[in-house]
């Protein structure tokens, strides 16, 4: 009896066998020699169909429904940094940034494989976790604030989710780091942002000197990122129609951080700024390095294309040395040496800058540059400038393609002069600050 009645619930497909147990069916096949028993369904018609498709995977050799190839952490680690860089070519920057969180991973299961690793136990080994700011291996350890362990963990879901496409992963295992992380993450020691008001702003700029006021005085009347005014050409500004052009130049290792150009306007004041900054030259950077000597530099007065040539000449000389294709580190190394002898300032520069001239002042919760990207938006804000025009000027990605709103944003085309009205009207609202353009820059 108890023959007859396994005969009548066990079938074979093909290479695959399948049978009720405790009311489930379940499958058994052997795949690299190995038996793999899985419960699929709570009927027969949906078991034959998991295996009708396992069994055409084992007569094709291929992966079968149930089966992952697991990897220790630090491979996984490798093989995601790798399809960053080399794949979906994510910036040098964002790769760096990527391999630094998922290294926490690394150091806390190097012997483990992804797939072993206990998540709750790597937010409690994160929580206990010192380490350098900025990375340097004198610098003194501090905890990481809640923003840092966010990342890591947002960061590290983007490798599991990675992992399960490739199979890493055992079938139909959710994602460990799902949920951790994310907007929803409490965040309650985030350092606070600091944004200039009316007094302090004025303060600021008062206490820079000459360089350091050119610098910071554009960062706070145009919106600039401080990465995007290192790499401004004379050619992107034009004085005569009142524009700045924010462009990426790929051949020079310039990008947009979201990789969108954009027009800025030009108010008078920050007009006069460009020109003392410019001078009698009419090609190069904006911003040249504090006290360079411009007829001892080797590319100088070089626009874009001269720039471009100059790369390439150098890539070529070192592929030819080498006698094989420079990866994408050697190459941005070149372009920082080409940014170097045309005379651009370097980025550390202007960090080191404002934190001077904001201790000279006094304002020493101010410690970074961005500040003034912060503080124009919300000059806009208060001004009432309408949002499409904040993110047409600051050049932010539109949400989901369209835009904060929607639709709406797709069928609304702002005009230039609708542009510059407006953010002249906004930044005449700090005029202290304007009048100093003209104590501070000479005639040329």
């Amino acid at each position: 009896m108890g023959k007859l009645r396994a005969r009548k619930t066990r079938r074979r497909v093909g290479r695959v066998s399948i049978y009720l147990h405790r009311r489930r069916w379940w499958v058994y096949y052997r795949e690299h020699g190995r038996p793999v028993r899985k419960a699929v369904a709570d009927d027969r018609t949906a078991a034959e169909q998991v295996a009708s498709q396992i069994n055409l995977e084992l007569t094709s050799s291929a992966p079968t429904l149930f089966s992952f190839r697991p990897v220790l952490v630090a491979e996984l680690q490798r093989s995601f940094i790798d399809y960053h860089e080399h794949i979906v070519r994510s910036s040098l920057a964002t790769v760096s940034r990527y391999r630094t969180a998922t290294q926490h991973l690394v150091n806390f299961g190097r012997e483990l494989a992804a797939h072993e690793i206990e998540v709750e136990a790597f937010v409690r080994y994160l929580r206990i976790l010192r380490v350098a700011p900025n990375g340097h291996a004198n610098a003194r350890r501090r905890a990481l604030r809640d923003n840092g362990v966010r990342y890591i963990l947002e960061t590290c879901r983007s490798m599991y989710g990675y992992a399960a496409k490739r199979r890493h992963l055992p079938p139909y295992a959710d994602n460990p780091f799902a949920g951790l992380g994310g907007k929803r993450a409490r965040v309650e020691d985030a350092k606070p942002v600091f944004v200039f008001d009316r007094r302090s702003e004025l303060a600021f700029l008062k206490a820079a000197d000459g360089w350091a006021f050119g610098v910071h005085f554009l960062l706070a009347k145009l919106g600039l990122r401080p990465g995007e005014l290192i790499r401004l050409l004379i050619e992107d500004v034009d004085l005569v129609g009142g524009w700045l052009h924010v462009r990426s130049r790929p051949e020079l290792g310039a990008h947009t951080k979201t990789r969108r150009e954009r027009a800025v306007p030009l108010i008078a004041e920050a007009a006069t700024v460009l020109k003392n900054l410019i001078g009698r030259r009419t090609a190069g950077p904006v911003v040249l390095r504090q006290k360079a000597d411009v007829s001892a530099l080797p590319l100088a007065n070089c626009d874009a294309r001269t720039l471009a040539a100059a790369v390439q000449k150098r890539v070529a000389a070192a592929e030819a040395a080498g006698d094989e294709p420079l990866n994408r580190r050697a190459i941005a190394r070149l372009h920082r040496a080409v940014w170097r002898d045309a005379g651009a300032t370097r980025l550390e520069r202007i960090r080191a800058s404002f934190i001077q001239t904001a201790e000279a002042c006094g304002l020493t919760e101010a410690t970074c540059p961005k500040s003034w990207r912060h503080t124009f938006a919300t000059l806009l804000q208060d001004a009432n400038i309408d949002p499409l025009i904040r993110q047409l000027t600051l050049g932010h990605a539109p949400q989901f393609g369209m835009g904060t709103l929607g639709m709406t944003s797709v069928y609304t085309h702002t005009r230039p002069e609708t542009q510059k009205r407006e953010i002249e009207r906004a930044l005449r609202l700090w005029p202290e600050s304007l009048e100093l353009v003209f104590h501070m820059c000479k005639e040329v």
